[in-house]
């Protein structure tokens, strides 16, 4: 039987289609948030055991490693695409998303790095909620907005190009 704290990984989708690869990734980052917000209220009901301290690993481990990937990758294929396109303000406010979104993790990071080692800590409800609200309405944004947009703007080759580019700075 699965625990309720654990992370399960979604399908795979390669770097060939970049954009389908940045929604998959909304998809592992909604993952990982409810993951944050139920490690949240387990905590707060049964402290910090085994299964806490897994979970903070995970969440960890996807915020401090795929996530900040995942902005670059936003900052350097689909923020330029919306501003050269005069785009300029969703760019900035999704821009400015991911450096609140920096900031409000950092401060969750300290107490999620206590759980993993399995120090008892208070994991803030709302500093989670609000971290997951914040990512959530980003998500919304660029899913009904910015990725179509930029898409519009790239052939076959420019695709290509970032998806290779995606991938090797992962590689690398």
């Amino acid at each position: 039987m699965t625990s309720p704290l654990t992370l399960h990984a979604g399908p795979a989708v390669g770097f060939d289609q970049p954009f389908e690869m940045l929604a998959a990734c909304h998809e592992r980052v909604r993952r990982s948030l409810d993951l944050l917000l139920r490690l949240q209220a387990h905590v707060s009901r049964h402290g910090v055991d085994a299964q806490a301290r897994d979970a903070a690993a995970d969440v960890l481990r996807y915020f401090d490693l795929a996530g900040p990937a995942h902005h670059e990758d936003e900052e350097r294929h689909v923020l330029p695409r919306l501003r050269a396109t005069g785009r300029g303000e969703l760019a900035d406010r999704l821009s400015a998303d991911h450096a609140e979104m920096g900031r409000q993790w950092a401060a969750l990071r300290t107490a999620l790095e206590c759980i993993a080692r399995g120090d008892a800590v208070d994991l803030d409800a709302h500093a989670c909620a609000a971290y997951a609200a914040l990512y959530a309405g980003h998500m919304a944004v660029e899913e009904t907005q910015a990725f179509a947009h930029a898409a519009s703007q790239l052939d076959e080759t420019a695709r290509a190009a970032m998806g290779a580019e995606m991938a090797a700075r992962r590689r690398g």
